[in-house]
């Protein structure tokens, strides 16, 4: 078990860290090289101002008429978000070890308490989002076996993490669980429909650059 946790710490977490930084590299220069084999125009009407006036309106809750015509929706899913961005880097279990593993030091620590609620708000919020593919038509119509599988690999490190800490269960199992999850999740990203997380900004900069520049009308 020592030596499996040593491994998980050790090698395999710098070839998950290094398939995520590679593979979104890769990703993101195959993006920019599709976009000026195939669509150079583009370029003609990109906007500084059209772009980050669309990407701010976006990250805004509730800063869309889509978004305050779904209340709930939006608050799940702007709360499932800030938590799994921001508790996997700054929750204080998490800190000590990016200190001692990486010599990285944080301005900002999340006690673990908070951490746990945030915990639960990705567990919760996945349940959520579960029930919407299930039982909500219009959702059900678009949703494939992958999107369950996609939900879970992200909630796993969370269900696990929040049940190590409580310490349901076996412990050691769990918190070798903890680390395996995060580690898949890691290298997932850049390689399925998890890469949103990288494409987002730019589609939503070349969303707004024609909405403002090109159709003068707003995106949202």
């Amino acid at each position: 078990m020592l030596r499996l946790h040593e491994f998980l710490t050790g090698p395999m977490a710098w070839i998950a860290f290094s398939i995520f930084i590679g593979g979104s590299l890769h990703s993101l220069a195959r993006m920019f090289l599709l976009i000026h084999k195939k669509e150079r125009h583009i370029y003609s009407y990109m906007s500084l101002k059209y772009s980050l006036r669309s990407i701010l309106r976006w990250s805004l809750p509730f800063g869309t008429r889509n978004m305050r015509m779904h209340p709930g929706m939006t608050i799940a899913t702007f709360a499932f978000h800030f938590c799994v961005m921001a508790g996997p880097v700054f929750i204080a279990s998490h800190v000590v070890m990016w200190e001692e593993e990486w010599n990285i030091n944080f301005f900002y620590v999340i006690p673990d308490y908070i951490g746990e609620v945030m915990a639960a708000i990705v567990i919760v919020s996945s349940l959520f989002f579960v029930w919407r593919r299930l039982f909500l038509k219009e959702v059900k119509f678009v949703t494939s076996a992958s999107d369950f599988v996609i939900l879970a690999i992200v909630a796993a490190p969370f269900i696990t993490g929040f049940l190590a800490w409580r310490q349901w269960g076996n412990y050691p199992i769990l918190l070798l669980s903890h680390i395996l999850s995060g580690e898949i999740l890691l290298m997932c990203i850049p390689f399925t429909r998890l890469s949103h997380m990288l494409f987002a900004p730019f589609l939503r900069a070349h969303t707004g650059s024609e909405f403002g520049g090109v159709r003068h009308a707003k995106d949202w």
